[in-house]
């Protein structure tokens, strides 16, 4: 199985960056698609970005375009979350996830990813 673990999240104000990280361990060589969410309070867990196993197509959440770029290095088993020019509206927990088969489009609900991290904290004041 895959065990994922996010980093990087803080306090940060309206117009700073942060850059999360999601570690990767277990079966990493099964880690296909990846992908970032965020869930707000009282809100449902909302698509973010996705990349493929090969870093060759990313997509985005028309809120975050522009503004988020999602990468990954397989040979360190991390995926990555650059965000620049935060909003307030940003703030929520992070979840990086991922599956352990190939698959191919776009996936932006929590029910096309197998394994999922515990979450990252971003807030962002105003």
């Amino acid at each position: 199985q895959v065990q994922l673990v996010e980093s990087g999240g803080g306090l940060v104000q309206a117009g700073g960056s942060l850059r999360l990280s999601c570690a990767a361990s277990g079966r990493t060589f099964s880690t296909y698609d990846m992908g970032w969410f965020r869930q707000a309070p009282g809100k449902e867990r909302e698509f973010v970005a996705q990349i493929t196993w090969g870093g060759d197509r990313t997509y985005y959440a028309d809120s975050v375009k522009g503004r988020f770029t999602i990468s990954r290095d397989n040979a360190k088993n991390t995926m990555y979350l650059q965000m620049n020019s935060l909003k307030p509206e940003d703030t929520a927990v992070y979840y990086c996830c991922t599956i352990d088969f190939p698959a191919t489009g776009l996936r932006t609900t929590p029910n096309g990813y197998r394994y999922w991290g515990q979450g990252t904290q971003v807030t962002v004041s105003s």
